[in-house]
């Protein structure tokens, strides 16, 4: 499994996500898991969120591996918070913060997180009150490093006028046919372009290059925004003939080529994998170690229905 940077280490390139495991058995869970480690995935993504209640699929990840502390040391846990669904908004306060990771930490059942995130923006952030939250959350050994999920250059930012820790992760929905991050600046200064517009307070891949962020793409194949796969997608017939071909030539299956898509990227971006079929996991972490040509990540770019001027 190829690896890319990741604060001061490297991490595999990609990453197994954990949002739907709660309906899994033990034995569901740990095929999940053992086929990923074979796959060369030791990263698990989780949120306080996903389950449909606080800390469920925490609690069933544990609860199912049961992990020793040697096999715990092997692994990297991210976890994040901010998203209150029950009173639909976001909190980045410090006692929210503090009182999230706590139970994080009772239900993966273990002593520190390696990377926590905060979800999405908080328009009501006080940027001291997070580094409030991550210095004590530090010292006391409980959270390792830290990061962000769906930020904008301008939003990071503003937190790092009062947090110290590096943010060293931001997660952003990123797929051939979902890639707004990416495919506005190709279209940059072409007016009436529906692909030139700004959506990410500008240049948000390329903010996170120069700052050492490692972009963690989450929906790595879904067609927009969560309304299905373009893999083997009707709607998506030229996109599906050009993967197809390509995976012919690599010897892969269609869904690795969708994820070396991402990969080929020089920013050395991690794939956020959300599937819970053992397969799928393998055929697709498969895809990091798949060099697409120059020419050929273009051809999947523009039949996934982009401009290239």
């Amino acid at each position: 499994m190829k690896t890319v940077p990741f604060g001061n280490r490297t991490a595999p390139a990609v990453i197994a996500g954990m949002m739907r495991i709660p309906d899994k058995t033990d034995a569901e869970v740990r095929e999940l898991y053992d086929t990923a480690r074979s796959a060369g995935v030791d990263f698990f993504d989780h949120a306080d969120i996903y389950g449909g209640a606080m800390h469920v699929c925490e609690e069933r990840f544990s609860a199912a591996l049961q992990l020793s502390p040697a096999e715990r040391s092997e692994i990297v846990l991210q976890t994040k918070c901010g998203i209150v669904p029950s009173q639909q908004m976001f909190d980045f306060s410090y006692e929210h913060i503090t009182t999230q990771v706590e139970g994080s930490l009772k239900a993966l059942r273990t002593d520190y997180i390696d990377v926590l995130l905060l979800h999405r923006p908080d328009a009501l952030v006080e940027p001291d009150e997070v580094a409030r939250a991550f210095d004590e959350l530090e010292t006391a050994g409980k959270v390792r490093a830290f990061g962000v999920s769906n930020h904008t250059p301008r939003q990071i930012d503003l937190l790092r006028t009062a947090v110290s820790q590096p943010l060293i992760a931001n997660q952003l929905q990123l797929s051939i046919t979902h890639s707004p991050i990416i495919a506005q600046g190709i279209a940059a200064n072409m007016a009436g372009e529906e692909q030139s517009v700004v959506r990410d307070g500008g240049g948000i891949v390329d903010y996170c290059r120069i700052n050492g962020i490692t972009v963690q793409a989450w929906s790595p194949f879904q067609a927009g925004f969560f309304d299905g796969v373009f893999l083997g997608n009707p709607k998506h017939p030229e996109l599906n003939a050009v993967i197809d071909r390509l995976a012919a030539k690599y010897d892969v299956a269609p869904i690795a080529i969708a994820t070396a898509w991402i990969t080929r990227h020089p920013a050395k971006m991690q794939v956020v994998l959300g599937t819970t079929t053992p397969q799928r996991v393998a055929d697709a972490a498969a895809g990091a170690d798949v060099e697409l040509t120059r020419a050929e990540w273009y051809e999947l770019f523009r039949v996934g229905g982009h401009i290239v001027p």
